[in-house]
């Protein structure tokens, strides 16, 4: 198995742990440490070495930050963690809503007589550096080594995690000609410095294992305009990738970064959005100029080779999805948990034999563990499901040709009137994104509307965004795109987002319905006046469970979309499948 079950942190392993802390505060006269979960990658995802919030706080989710004082500490955390962290955290810590409450917001009323607070130079990157400076009126920040790593005795070493290449077939293009386009795009720049694990990963051509679930390794690099990488990555993880790498890329070890940026002159690019604060101190030679990651945009319009692994790995993950369904259609509430769906699940991928890993822990939340929008299930949370409730499964794969990510809910007998109702609102708001045409230049946030108005029009809504970017075979969060009212990034053709909307009754389910799709160029309609128009491809095949849908809340459009939906799935999937499988598919993807 790739997922496990253990409990990875408790709530009263924090309060001896944030005292620890406190006595470190006290000892460099601070009043406070800011701790994120962040690497000094920038990256989403940390490794165990680098979970620092988890250890000290025992709140689990992906994204967040601790504000320790001397006498509160409060954890911040957004719309997707507002159930979890209440019973991952001791009465020590205060759960906070962010963003809606800021960390300087915060600082600054819990100090009110100002102060002095420390945070690592490493974790923070110029842009949120900014932020808080802005805000904080009479308290003042210390750049300090990490304090956290003092008093964390059994802190796990950094990952060195082996490189491989991803063959020039997969990736569409080599990485010699991805580093001169990009080194021609720098422009008046001389050098610009990469942090981003993924971005450094699809600029290389190369895939690592240092962060779980992610095909990515640590590293630093530095792009030069003469069209060559200063790569700065343990040389052990890059055994038997010289001839892959070739003259283009020099290979120094990560304690020559430092040295190499405060020895660069002329002018440096920097992303103040990913560059951490400690990079930006070491360029004092250089002229700095702020621009995005030159690989962000590149690697989120996917090319042909990318797009045909990405429909390659879904029929793939299609098809185990299916299989998965059909065993779950014949189990008896009552007799399997949710660690039960997780397995039997994880051994349809596998089956594949294609599987280089999970895409994310797998979300299997029943009853009222759905309604915990991230919710990872442990052997001290398993839950026994019970008949008639509802059984969230958010999951997905790392394959060679490309990362899938699909969320289904399902009811383990006869759906309540309330449920359907929920249900069926979900699905109108993925079906309005799925049929849509748009002009080119409009970004997330100008349709995510579109997916949450069913949802409005009964008093309801969901606290998390619509749809994040997908990787190719990289990353299953991955920017800058997405379908959020924080969507700022024009959509363009080639970019993969996910589209789940969704809904959760804390305490008693939760609902998400989630597909992968692709922007592609809509053809031209007869009169049509606006020059471009952008159309989503749909990538996820796999049933909608039909006896969750109250059929007289969508409309005809609507329904012709879902049977046609159905009868792609059939198409696609039941050449991939047997026997009872295939007849439980027939049976799953009829019209209503």
């Amino acid at each position: 198995m790739f997922q496990t079950f253990e409990q990875s942190a408790s709530p009263e392993q924090g309060p001896p742990r944030l005292a620890a802390l406190r006595a470190e505060l006290a000892a460099e006269g601070l009043d406070g440490f800011v701790v994120p979960r962040a690497d000094a990658h920038q990256g989403e995802y940390v490794a165990p070495h680098d979970d620092r919030l988890a250890w000290l706080t025992g709140f689990t989710g992906s994204a967040g930050y601790c504000v320790a004082l001397m006498d509160k500490a409060g954890v911040f955390v957004d719309g997707r963690y507002r159930v979890q962290v209440k019973s991952q955290v001791a009465k020590e810590f205060t759960p906070v809503d962010w963003p809606e409450v800021g960390l300087a917001e915060w600082i600054v009323e819990a100090l009110p007589g100002g102060g002095t607070v420390g945070l690592d130079p490493w974790l923070f990157s110029v842009e949120q550096m900014r932020g808080l400076e802005c805000g904080l009126g009479a308290v003042a920040l210390r750049l300090c080594d990490n304090l956290v790593d003092r008093v964390w005795d059994d802190q796990p070493a950094p990952p060195m995690g082996a490189v491989f290449a991803q063959p020039v077939e997969l990736a569409g293009e080599a990485h010699g000609d991805k580093i001169a386009r990009l080194a021609k795009g720098l422009g008046a720049a001389d050098a610009c410095v990469i942090t981003l694990p993924d971005s450094l990963a699809w600029l290389l051509n190369i895939r690592g294992s240092d962060v779980a679930r992610n095909p990515v390794p640590h590293g630093f690099a530095i792009l030069h305009g003469t069209g060559r990488v200063s790569l700065f990555m343990a040389a052990q993880k890059l055994e038997g990738l010289g001839d892959h790498l070739g003259p283009q890329v020099e290979v120094k070890t990560p304690e020559d970064f430092v040295p190499a940026l405060e020895a660069l002159g002329g002018t440096v690019q920097i992303d103040p959005a990913s560059c951490p604060v400690a990079v930006q101190t070491a360029l004092r030679g250089c002229e700095i100029v702020e621009a995005t990651d030159p690989c962000l945009l590149p690697k989120a319009r996917k090319n042909a080779a990318e797009l045909a692994g990405a429909r390659e790995a879904h029929l793939r993950d299609g098809a185990a999805m299916v299989r998965f369904l059909h065993w779950l259609d014949g189990q008896t509430p009552g007799t399997f948990t949710e660690i039960d769906a997780v397995v039997a699940l994880e051994e349809e991928r596998r089956a594949t034999n294609a599987l280089r890993d999970i895409s994310f822990e797998t979300i299997s939340g029943a009853g009222p563990n759905g309604a915990i929008v991230h919710y990872r299930v442990t052997e001290a949370t398993n839950r026994t499901t019970q008949p008639n409730e509802l059984l969230l499964i958010d999951s997905g794969g790392q394959y060679v040709d490309g990362t899938t990510d699909i969320t289904r809910t399902m009811v383990l007998g006869e759906a309540g009137s309330e449920e359907k109702d929920a249900f069926t609102r979900v699905l109108k708001g993925m079906i309005a994104l799925s049929r849509l045409r748009f002009p080119a230049g409009l970004a997330g946030r100008d349709i995510d509307v579109l997916a949450r108005a069913a949802l409005w029009e009964a008093g309801l809504d969901y606290g998390h965004g619509t749809g994040h970017g997908v990787g190719a075979y990289l990353s299953v969060h991955e920017g800058p795109q997405r379908i959020a009212r924080t969507g700022t990034v024009p959509l363009e053709a080639g970019m993969i987002l996910s589209n789940e909307p969704g809904f959760y009754r804390e305490g008693s389910y939760g609902i998400r319905i989630e597909n992968l799709i692709a922007v592609e160029p809509a053809p031209p309609l007869p009169g049509q006046t606006v020059a471009k128009m952008l159309r989503f491809e749909t990538l996820t095949w796999v049933p909608i469970d039909r006896r969750l849908i109250e059929t007289g809340l969508l409309t005809a459009a609507e329904r012709d979309w879902l049977n046609a939906y159905h009868e792609g799935v059939f198409e696609r999937i039941a050449p991939l499948v047997t026997g009872a499988v295939r007849d439980w598919l027939e049976t799953a993807c009829a019209p209503l």
